[in-house]
């Protein structure tokens, strides 16, 4: 199994890449949301110019604030700094688009950008979309060496819903999932790869890559899952997962989007954004404040321990293993730790040093 880290690009603090690499980590995702962090390219190329073995990339970059021909070129850049290194995740940009009151990518468009991706990359001219009309484009002035598509950028798809999973399976190099562990859940998401794959006459290749995002806390002698130590290595990553499930909820009002983590307070936290003071319209900027980075003083109530075991490998050492060889087991090929950013290095130490040497 490889295993990685998802940073939260802060520009000036590129140098935890470097970090990343110094503990042996394999491979280094950048989060991209245009609204709460750094450029993710901006900080991936600074990255790049300072490593040497680390994979980089974003994970994952928003399709749905980019033309597909400009994710191309943003990817193929990182390539020059970072040949045979770089890889791209790419997904329909879920908070990207919150974030701004809009809504993710389609499906069908999103395999469409992704299909627009793969040719550019391969140094294709392909048929583009935009603003409603039609056109071709290729990479031009490619002998003068601006980008690097000599070196493959595999593409790998960010899903977690039944239409994603199968673009994954019909168009990707590999799939990146968020909190995908558990050997049932790993076994139902990549069935759903499969159909997709097989829908599209594709069978999927041996050793398909599949990354799933999550935390990892190594607990000390004693220490209860609910200690102060603990929420401020959780937070955000609950917090995420709270706003993820509260934007899925609102467009149906069914519970069944619920996670039963969350049944205890769920009532609860509706009654807490229905009290928010920001107006309807722009609510979706309260919601998402802190978010994958931070968890607001107001929603610390709702860090319960079902809700950071549901988001998180906790345990001891030999219980973390234990689990992280079980999902490895069941088709998971990169493990890719994602924590708070006030404690992200905390988090990637322990693991390094702790954890992996048991593995």
């Amino acid at each position: 199994m490889r295993f990685g880290v998802v940073i939260a690009p802060k520009i000036d603090d590129w140098g935890i890449f470097k970090y990343a690499e110094d503990l042996g980590y394999d491979v280094a995702w950048a989060c991209d949301s245009q609204m709460l962090w750094s450029d993710c390219y901006a900080t991936l190329a600074l990255a790049a110019a300072n490593t040497s073995r680390i994979s980089l990339g974003p994970g994952v970059a928003a399709a749905g604030t980019r033309i597909a021909p400009v994710t191309a070129h943003s990817i193929a850049s990182i390539s020059k700094l970072a040949p045979g290194r770089t890889v791209l995740g790419i997904g329909t940009g879920h908070t990207s688009m919150r974030v701004m009151g809009q809504k993710p990518m389609k499906a069908k468009d999103f395999e469409e950008y992704v299909r627009v991706l793969r040719a550019l990359l391969s140094g294709e001219e392909t048929e583009v979309s935009h603003a409603g009309r039609r056109g071709y484009t290729r990479f031009l002035n490619r002998e003068h060496g601006f980008v690097d598509l000599a070196h493959p950028i595999p593409i790998i798809v960010g899903a977690n819903g039944p239409q994603a999973l199968a673009i994954a399976g019909a168009v990707g190099d590999g799939l990146l999932t968020i909190g995908t562990t558990r050997p049932d859940d790993v076994q139902a998401t990549l069935s759903a790869v499969r159909s997709g794959a097989a829908a599209a006459g594709r069978a999927l290749p041996d050793g398909y890559p599949v990354t799933t995002m999550t935390n990892v806390v190594v607990l000390q002698p004693g220490e209860p899952v609910t200690s102060d130590r603990v929420a401020a290595l959780t937070d955000s990553w609950v917090g995420a997962a709270l706003h993820f499930a509260y934007e899925m909820w609102r467009i149906r009002q069914d519970d069944a989007m619920v996670p039963p983590p969350f049944h205890s307070f769920w009532a609860e936290y509706c009654s807490y954004v229905d009290s928010m003071e920001t107006p309807l319209d722009r609510r979706h900027l309260q919601i998402h404040d802190g978010h994958a980075t931070f968890l607001p003083p107001a929603e610390r109530r709702f860090l319960t321990e079902d809700a950071i075991r549901a988001v998180t490998i906790i345990g001891s050492v030999e219980e973390i293993a234990e689990q992280v060889k079980a999902a490895e087991s069941a088709g998971v090929t990169e493990l890719a730790i994602q924590s708070p950013l006030a404690t992200a290095r905390d988090v990637m130490r322990d693991f390094a040093e702790k954890v992996r040497p048991c593995l």
